[in-house]
């Protein structure tokens, strides 16, 4: 019997008009063979917990540029928490001050991958990191 794939969400919260690095990675974990949803600009915090849920991912990606990374990614914890979701790799990135980085890991973020990562870098911690 083969192995699932990884299922992974990739999300643009808030109302940050800029995806490119969004599909950038995207693509390199599909092309690493993961099934990957993207939700697409402009997406609240409840819709990215509620698109959590439905398509029932292993690992949920978020990027952000516009600075609003200390609300939106703790309000999506919190919705995922409420929602009783366990087990859930959560990752950030973009244009995130490396000292906001510990407030979000605090909250259950449990990375944050800055400008200039590379994307073998991404795909390996995702792969090393999800529990299937």
């Amino acid at each position: 019997m083969a192995e699932r794939k990884i299922r992974v969400l990739v999300a643009k919260p808030g109302l940050d008009g800029h995806d490119r690095g969004a599909k950038v990675i995207a693509r390199a974990l599909r092309d690493a063979g993961m099934e990957v949803i993207y939700t697409g600009l402009r997406q609240t915090p409840e819709k990215i917990a509620a698109a959590v849920i439905q398509e029932d991912v292993d690992a949920l990606l978020m990027s952000i540029l516009s600075g609003a990374h200390d609300y939106l990614f703790p309000r999506v914890m919190e919705l995922l928490k409420e929602k009783g979701v366990k087990d859930l790799l959560v990752l950030g990135g973009g244009v995130i001050p490396e000292e906001d980085i510990p407030a979000l890991k605090a909250v259950g973020v449990r990375d944050v991958f800055g400008p200039g990562t590379s994307t073998e870098n991404i795909v390996k911690y995702v792969q090393e990191n999800v529990k299937l």
